[in-house]
């Protein structure tokens, strides 16, 4: 039976010396709320203790049951479970009948709470995983329990492992040899570099597992993975233009996918792959799970899952305005012509073994600026889609070894670039869409640590400062420390917020005016 997911709607209180605890969970075509209370002299939640849950009456019935707690923690109620915490209901009991059952409550404490596989497990435990963020804790309940989602949580918080574990979890607990040609479970990605990163998480959480993968992507030729997809693999991870042309050509089935997972699902959109998602959709079976996986949730996001999504669960960890807390943001007013002197000032003070990643808007100057700071003694390669794969292979896996100090990136080719040294990012060129900021700043302050993020602004630049500070709600704090600060730029920014301040709504109200009396002819 499949487990029933919900979330503890009330902290724990008590009555008397017995503490109590409120659960809501949602199964089919109904919505109960559960009242969880120990037997008597017990004040602790541990396996084998014994519970009483009770429920709204049904027939009359006031449905008092006894369960057995199978995977539990030996925490205190009263500390160890919040409201919003998730659980599980490994096995519905039937309340009506009073019958016996076993539950599991599951909290975002730690992954050995899980029900995964052991093979995962020990895969988690031997890489010293033992608490999962916060879009895991959400989003993996409901997911092992067949549910179809949409998840947000900022970038660098573990979108991919969200969804990688419970998929490997079930393509373990539910063994097939997959069709020729077809993968049983397909991953689409925007680009190669996170379809890359993708591939790296299902080798690490499923190295004990009998379970094969392949990637698909432009860039390099095709025959490799033409090859790999021959006698079907468990999961491909893929970018959707390359996919659609092996298809088109007979290389590759999409009937046999009972996992879709579409993941930087903003991303794939503003690169213009909306049409292609939905040819590729089109494709899959009509029985699938679901999942959609972003840093942010934009409106035409949402529509776009409700025409594939069925009954999605929605995670939204953060809002998707959010920028990462750990990374501290500032702003530095600077005229175009004076930026460069700026970056390798602030890249010299980078610490010996600090790596940064500098963001260009286009791909000439991605290369114009790694050559100046190679020629100011800083070393330096740029990334972005008009380099070949193994050219952008070798320049990633410098960086991540620390040979490569300094990574010069477009937007595109960032995706993926999962590090957890980038100590710096620096916006060389403010974006054009909002959204990308928060990406950007993502590479920085990644599992926890701290980073972080320089945005060099120029006067024709301060429409693109505004619109970031709207989407993610604050003001990015301006550094004037610097010997190319700029005065006028800086001025137009603050001009530009009080005209805005004075049109926001609650500076704008009318005042009414007190009404004429009408002189009527006597």
């Amino acid at each position: 039976m499949k487990p029933v997911h919900g979330k503890i709607v009330a902290a724990a209180f008590r009555t008397g010396d017995r503490p109590k605890l409120v659960f809501k969970t949602r199964v089919p075509g109904n919505t109960r709320l559960f009242l969880c209370r120990p037997k008597p002299d017990r004040s602790c939640i541990s396996a084998g203790h014994p519970y009483v849950f009770s429920c709204p009456p049904i027939d009359g019935d006031e449905g008092l049951a006894l369960f057995t707690a199978v995977r539990l923690f030996s925490v205190s109620i009263d500390e160890g479970f919040i409201s919003g915490s998730p659980f599980l209901i490994e096995h519905p009991p039937r309340h009506h009948q009073g019958s016996p059952g076993h539950f599991t409550i599951m909290t975002s404490n730690t992954f050995e709470a899980l029900p995964l596989a052991a093979p995962i497990q020990r895969a988690l435990t031997e890489r010293n995983y033992t608490t999962p963020s916060p879009i895991q804790a959400e989003a993996i309940p409901p997911l092992l329990g067949g549910r179809d989602l949409l998840g947000c949580a900022q970038t660098g918080t573990g979108k991919t492992a969200a969804f990688s574990l419970p998929v490997l979890d079930a393509l373990h607990r539910d063994p097939k040899r997959p069709k020729p040609k077809s993968p049983r479970v397909l991953v689409l990605t925007p680009t190669r570099e996170l379809a890359t990163q993708v591939g790296k998480s299902l080798e690490t959480y499923g190295v004990h597992l009998d379970i094969s993968h392949a990637l698909v992507f432009g860039g390099v030729g095709q025959n490799p993975q033409v090859k790999a997809m021959r006698r079907g693999v468990d999961v491909l991870v893929a970018c959707p233009g390359r996919l659609l042309d092996l298809v088109e050509q007979g290389h590759i089935r999409l009937d046999g996918v009972e996992f879709f997972v579409l993941d930087e699902v903003d991303r794939m959109l503003d690169m213009g792959f909306l049409r292609d998602v939905k040819r590729i959709v089109a494709l899959l079976p009509k029985k699938r799970q679901s999942l959609f996986f972003s840093a942010t949730l934009a409106g035409n996001i949402v529509e776009l899952s409700h025409t594939i999504l069925r009954d999605p669960v929605t995670v939204s960890i953060a809002p998707e305005t959010t920028t990462a807390e750990k990374v501290e943001q500032r702003v530095c007013f600077v005229e175009q012509e004076d930026k460069r002197s700026l970056l390798v000032k602030t890249l010299q003070q980078q610490k010996r073994g600090e790596l940064a990643v500098v963001f260009s808007r286009t791909k000439h100057g991605a290369n114009k600026l790694a050559r100046h700071l190679n020629q100011a003694g800083i070393t330096a390669e740029a990334i972005h889609g008009n380099r070949s794969q193994s050219q952008r292979d070798k320049t990633l896996d410098r960086f991540r070894a620390g040979r490569l100090p300094v990574l010069v990136a477009t937007d595109v080719a960032a995706r993926g670039v999962d590090v957890k040294a980038v100590t710096l990012v620096v916006n060389f060129d403010l974006p054009h869409e909002p959204e990308a900021y928060v990406h950007r700043i993502g590479r920085t302050g990644r599992a926890g640590e701290s980073g972080l993020a320089i945005s060099f602004c120029s006067t024709d630049e301060l429409t693109q400062l505004r619109d970031i500070e709207k989407l993610i709600q604050q003001k990015v704090k301006a550094d004037d420390t610097h010997r190319w600060h700029s005065a006028a730029a800086m001025e137009g920014h603050s001009r530009s917020q009080q005209a805005r301040n004075r049109r926001s709504p609650s500076n704008n109200r009318r005042r009414r005016r007190p009404r004429r009396r009408q002189r009527h002819a006597a």
